[in-house]
């Protein structure tokens, strides 16, 4: 499905925003904290749109995904020479325990098969005292205002996407499975199920995506 899209998946991810996924990425970027010399893994990272700020810090960064049409698309573009990109896939990455400074994954928790594997996978090659940090989709506090979110998801942006990139039916995916993912308190609660400590977490734009960091303990 990511391969089908992933030509105009960067295009579409900033109409259907309305340019929020830049202001997104910088919290991300913001959160990670890289400083140079780490070592930052960043997972579904796709065509490498997040992996650049990274580097731009001075971190070296591998950028990961499962989709081979994403990182097809994403080497070839211009990248620092810091970003590296490598397939993978969350359940069973092909790295070393210990060996990032930071991990995060934006956008790509909920696609997994196994949350809490993928969780335990990324504490496992997470050097103690490390950094997560998640971004993911969420549910706007307010029952109402969630509820007419939900309604956008499910008829606005599939009828968009289907003009802009003629493949509605990812686009419903994304629909149903932010409907279906856990709201904020539930995520923070299967970081730390994981092992994570230091879970927090803060909305952005009104809880439409949450920020979610925490520590692998040393």
């Amino acid at each position: 499905m990511f391969d089908k899209v992933a030509d105009r998946y960067d295009l579409l991810n900033d109409a259907l925003s309305l340019g929020m996924d830049r202001l997104w990425r910088r919290a991300v970027a913001s959160a990670v904290g890289a400083r140079p010399g780490d070592l930052v893994l960043d997972l579904a990272a796709g065509t490498g749109a997040s992996a650049r700020a990274f580097a731009t810090a001075g971190a070296r960064c591998i950028a990961c995904d499962f989709s081979l049409g994403m990182l097809t698309k994403g080497t070839g573009r211009p990248h620092p020479a810091a970003v590296r990109f490598v397939a993978g896939d969350a359940l069973s990455l092909p790295f070393a325990d210990r060996a990032f400074d930071a991990v995060t994954i934006s956008f790509g928790l909920r696609n997994v098969a196994d949350t809490a594997r993928a969780l335990a996978e990324l504490r496992r090659v997470t050097r103690p005292g490390g950094r997560l940090v998640v971004c993911e989709f969420s549910h706007l506090p307010l029952r109402r205002l969630n509820a007419l979110y939900e309604r956008y998801l499910t008829t606005v942006l599939p009828a968009v996407a289907r003009r802009l990139s003629g493949n509605a039916e990812a686009y419903d995916y994304l629909a149903e499975s932010i409907r279906d993912w856990p709201a904020q308190r539930e995520l923070a609660e299967r970081i730390a199920a994981a092992g994570w400590t230091s879970v927090s977490w803060r909305n952005l734009s009104f809880g439409i995506v949450a920020l979610h960091r925490a520590r692998r303990p040393g």
